[in-house]
């Protein structure tokens, strides 16, 4: 029976737990103040997921204006080369003359 604690020291016991418990509650209602709540999350995610989705088009849009320009001046170079063909043909055979 010496081993059994008193009635003041359950107490104080009860009273240490009781306030290790609110403590600990404290901590945690103050960590889920910080998070962000499902309406506001679900709104942010839509918000980024159609951010995405413009950049992504304006990317495809950037990509295929690219192709059409080295297209283009693939083109311009052909253009110049045969262009001037006869003309150099013409030069060489002067000069071979």
């Amino acid at each position: 029976m010496a081993d059994e604690p008193s009635n003041g020291e359950l107490g104080r016991l009860i009273q240490a737990l009781r306030d290790d418990v609110r403590e600990d509650l404290g901590n945690l209602n103050g960590r889920l103040d910080s998070f962000v709540s499902q309406d506001v999350y679900t709104i942010e995610k839509t918000q980024i997921d159609s951010r995405v989705a413009t950049l992504e088009t304006k990317r495809e849009q950037d990509a295929d204006r690219l192709v059409a320009t080295r297209r283009w001046m693939i083109g311009v170079v052909i253009t110049v080369v045969v262009a001037l063909l006869p003309y150099l043909a013409m030069t060489v055979k002067g000069a071979g003359a």
